[in-house]
This record gives structure tokens, C-alpha cells and sequence, in this order.
């Protein structure tokens, strides 16, 4: 849902001048090459293609020590691959073993099979898709249970596997937590058409306008336009876009120039699975969970308000639970301040499990 925004992100950043620019990425993407190497004997970096509802997706398992706890990452967008971000979350993989997918529809996943490969692309098959990798990952790193990270959109995947596969789950982790309420709030849609008239800007507004509050309605082009709007009219996300997001994109050892290229295709094509989660309503799908729950969220987010967050988080029910807001940031709000979601998963997160191997 943030492709424009990101596109618009990643003009500023690269607008330097071109001379030099392509030496200076091979620099920095050496250099960064090297803090991701993985020597030690106990500790893991595959990367690889598995058969995951019939087609190859891509997945890359990162750690200093195959005996600490794994977690399986779900990225965002839908489209948006946060195997860009290796070098943000370098010094988690201290502590666990770290697993990062690209879903049906993004990055290398995409590229593997291009656009008219991927199957069927829905909500609901990429919640199965999610379920198989679960239970890839247990049999390949032989572990019973693993703690499960949603970011942004793929929170809402992740907080359902926790819902009904606790079995499958130490503990749930939500950042940039969506929350979908059957369009009852629309405080979103007003708060957007708030800023955008303070910004001036009169044809985005008037777009927003004849879309209406009711989200049920919209194409998956109308939920690409109103992110974009919502996202550039955030400040916070918006410089996290440029300093993170698209700086880790440039410089990234993992990706080539036309691997870019696909990063950016990728959120067009997944963006077919928008219109049918308008409906959903996690308060009718459940608030109890049989697992620890965590939710991190940005304090200054405009594109999943912590507002919303946390009236469902007061209504969950859970072993354990805790909410966190990170001061000062927008949404990727753990990978603008990695230290601060470090510092969380040692004192507070790990400690809940239990022996998971």
C-alpha cells in the first residue's frame, strides 16, 4: 500500500548527483557485506528457494547461534520485502535466529516466477502460505514452536496464526500493528482528508473525498491512492521512508540494480489481496490468544494509529501481554530505532518462552 510513497522516498534519496553514485553503493554494499557475515560455527545464513503452496518462495535464515529462539518474520505492504533490512536488524541475530520470507507476489519470490507465476493471490492464501513456512521452519531448524513477527500488513496474517496455531506460536510480536474493525472507524479516512487540506493539496483531496469513508467500497488502485496520501501527509513516515527503507534498498548486499527494479513491482502486484480484507473484523475473529502478546508501535504512526492498536490490545486476552510505544517514531518504528526493539526482546519477550526445542 506504500509503493507511491516509497517511489516518491526513493527519488529523493538518489538524487545526487550520478557521478560517483554507483562507486559509492558498491563501497557502502561491501562494507555491509562484511558486518552481515555470519563466521562463527554454531550460526546459520542460508538463503533459498522452497516449494511453499506449490510455488518457490524465497527465505533466508539468519543467526550467530542455531540454539537461540527463531523467529519468522511477516513483511509488510502487501509487496513490501524486509529482506532489504538485513543490515537494520544485524544485531538482533545475537540473540535469535532470525527468518525472513519473501511472500507470494514480492521480491524474489516475484522475480523467481514473475507476475503471471504466482498463482492465485489472496488474503487467505497467503495466511496458508505462512503456515507452511511456520512448518518449514520448524522441521528444517528442529524447533517446536516459533515466535512470530508481523509487521504492518503482515501483522494481520501473523495475528491470526497466533489466533488459531498456537501450537505453532511461543509468542506473538505486532509492529505497525493493522487492525481491521469492518470499516466501523473511519477516523483514518477524516484525519487524512485533514492533513491533506492543510497541505494544500487540493486534487489528492478531492480524490479521497469521492472515494468515500466506506473502505468496503474501494478498488485495490483506490487503497494504493489513500496510502499513498496518508503516507506522504506523515512526516515521521515519510523520513523513514528516505532513511531506512530506501537507504537499506540502495545499499543492500542482498539485492541487484534489477532486484530494485522488482522491490518496487512487487507492491503492484500484490496489491489485488486489498479489497477483500475491507470487511474484516479482528474483534468478531477473536481476542483471546494462548500465547504471550506483544505489540510495539510507533507513537507518531499515521498509517497504523496506535490509537486503534490499543483499543484492541485492551481487549485481548493472553498469558502474557504488553504494549509499547516507541517515542518520536512513525511507522517501521523497530527498524528506525532497532535498539530499542532489542533492548525489548531481552528483557521482555524472551524471557516468556518456554524451551522450544
Amino acid at each position: 500500500m506504500l509503493a507511491t510513497v516509497i517511489t516518491t522516498a526513493a527519488c529523493a534519496t538518489v538524487a545526487a548527483p550520478a557521478v560517483g553514485l554507483l562507486g559509492r553503493r558498491a563501497l557502502v554494499r561491501s562494507a555491509s557485506a562484511r558486518r552481515l557475515r555470519i563466521t562463527g560455527s554454531h550460526g546459520i545464513d542460508e538463503q533459498y528457494f522452497a516449494t511453499i503452496g506449490g510455488l518457490d518462495q524465497w527465505l533466508h535464515i539468519r543467526g550467530d547461534d542455531r540454539a537461540n529462539p527463531v523467529i519468522v518474520e511477516l513483511h509488510g505492504g502487501p509487496g513490501s520485502s524486509n529482506s532489504i533490512l538485513a543490515g537494520v536488524s544485524r544485531d538482533w541475530e545475537s540473540y535469535v535466529t532470525l527468518v525472513r520470507w519473501d511472500m507470494r507476489g514480492t521480491g524474489k519470490t516475484l522475480r523467481r516466477s514473475g507476475p503471471d507465476g504466482q498463482g492465485k493471490l489472496s488474503f487467505e492464501r497467503l495466511v496458508q502460505d505462512a503456515v507452511e513456512v511456520v512448518e518449514h521452519v520448524r522441521e528444517r531448524l528442529g524447533v517446536q514452536q516459533v515466535i512470530l513477527l508481523g509487521c504492518s500488513f503482515g501483522s494481520a496474517i501473523a495475528m491470526r496464526i497466533a489466533r488459531t496455531h498456537p501450537h505453532l506460536v511461543s509468542a506473538y510480536i505486532g509492529t505497525d500493528q493493522k487492525i481491521f474493525d469492518g470499516g466501523r472507524d473511519t477516523t483514518d479516512y477524516y484525519a487524512a482528508l485533514d492533513r491533506l487540506a492543510q497541505a494544500g493539496k487540493q486534487k489528492e483531496l478531492a480524490a479521497v473525498r469521492e472515494m468515500g469513508p466506506d473502505q468496503r467500497s474501494w478498488s485495490a488502485e483506490q487503497f494504493s491512492h489513500f496510502s499513498r496520501f496518508a503516507s506522504a501527509t506523515d512526516p515521521h513516515t515519510f523520513a523513514a521512508m528516505k532513511s531506512v527503507v530506501m537507504k537499506s534498498l540502495w545499499y543492500s548486499p542482498l539485492h541487484s540494480l534489477r532486484e530494485i527494479v522488482t522491490f518496487f513491482k512487487s507492491f503492484m502486484v500484490s496489491a489485488v489481496v486489498l479489497p477483500d480484507t475491507a470487511a474484516f473484523d479482528d474483534w468478531a475473529d477473536g481476542t483471546r490468544f494462548d500465547v504471550p502478546f506483544f505489540i510495539i508501535q510507533g507513537a507518531c504512526d499515521l498509517v497504523n494509529t496506535p490509537a486503534r492498536a490499543r483499543a484492541y490490545f485492551d481487549d485481548v486476552q493472553a498469558p502474557v501481554k504488553a504494549f509499547t510505544l516507541i517515542e518520536d517514531a512513525g511507522h517501521f518504528a523497530i527498524y528506525k530505532r532497532p535498539e530499542v526493539f532489542l533492548d525489548l526482546l531481552q528483557t521482555r519477550i524472551l524471557p516468556t518462552l518456554p524451551a522450544t526445542r
